[in-house]
């Protein structure tokens, strides 16, 4: 296999193309071991063969810097993306509204008008009618990205509720209506009052948006990345990163840092070069305010001397 190569780049196979395919092997002649007719022809542990070396293992399975769009690059998509038909207001207000939530493509597929409540500034992912994780139920509360997003998601909603007369059940980002048109071919003919049947047309969506604004693709999942980033700049307390990885459906902080949190390398650079740079000593906040205090008496009169 090493010495194979790739239809389409003509190169040699990855150390990661091996790993995947010796790992799929390998469950596989473990499964066979098991089976009635197979048990006496090898062992359980023949599989281990398919094994590459530490040293590929180690390559092929190397954990590399995740592409991350920044807040600038998405309000700069939000920012030029079209909003002449109302499916290009759809758009809009999809990457608006996943920016705002945090909510992974399948359960943005799956929600309904009922699921938004523009005045709490929360969304109710409900198990019950949304696809979300391992079918959790949970609250998300805006997260603070901007008026811009919550503005194009407000707009968003009430056109589909006072223009277009939708009720509660009916959902949030309509699939696309597909119909016959004047020339006897198929063609976009407005919305559909039906959900998407999978994700696939938000990365589309994505995918359209991004390439339009002249940047690279980023798929809607990378937006929690930027979400995690963004709340480890703004939280000051464990209990406001909490609350903020609770807002995503984690249950354990520790999940938003293992799987999101990484620190990216350029601020990794950044905050090593500050460590590195000499710091004044920093005066306690205590000790500000009893100096504060002293001097408070010392201009009223009071002769005040500390022994």
């Amino acid at each position: 296999m090493a010495d194979q190569k790739g239809i389409h780049s003509g190169e040699r196979l990855s150390k990661a193309t091996l790993y995947a395919t010796l790992t799929q092997l390998k469950r596989f002649f473990q499964w066979l071991a098991w089976q009635p007719g197979y048990k006496s022809r090898f062992e359980y542990s023949d599989a281990e063969y398919f094994n590459l070396s530490d040293k590929d293992t180690r390559i092929a399975t190397a954990q590399r810097e995740q592409q991350v769009p920044t807040m600038e690059q998405i309000n700069h998509v939000i920012q030029t993306m079209p909003t002449k038909t109302e499916i290009d207001r759809r758009n809009h207000a999809l990457i608006a509204f996943t920016l705002l939530t945090g909510a992974r493509d399948s359960a943005i597929a799956s929600m309904k008008l009922k699921h938004v409540d523009l005045i709490a500034k929360c969304v109710d992912q409900d198990a019950r009618d949304v696809k979300t994780k391992f079918s959790k139920t949970f609250n998300t509360y805006f997260f603070p990205v901007g008026d811009e997003a919550f503005r194009i998601v407000e707009a968003w909603v009430s056109y589909l509720r006072e223009e277009k007369l939708w009720g509660n059940d009916d959902p949030l980002f309509p699939a696309t209506r597909i119909s016959l048109g004047a020339t006897r071919q198929f063609e976009v003919s407005g919305l559909d009052r039906a959900h998407w049947n999978s994700a696939s047309p938000i990365r589309s969506i994505f995918r359209d948006a991004f390439v339009g604004a002249g940047l690279q693709y980023f798929n809607p999942h990378s937006f929690r990345n930027t979400l995690v980033r963004l709340g480890q700049d703004l939280c000051k307390s464990p209990e406001e990163f909490k609350a903020w990885s609770q807002n995503l459906g984690h249950e354990k902080v520790l999940t938003t840092f293992t799987s999101y949190g990484a620190v990216a390398r350029d601020r990794q650079g950044e905050i090593l070069r500050d460590l590195a740079t000499p710091q004044q000593p920093a005066q306690s906040g205590t000790n500000e305010i009893v100096e504060a205090l002293f001097q408070k008496f010392r201009d009223s009169g009071l002769d005040v001397r500390v022994t």
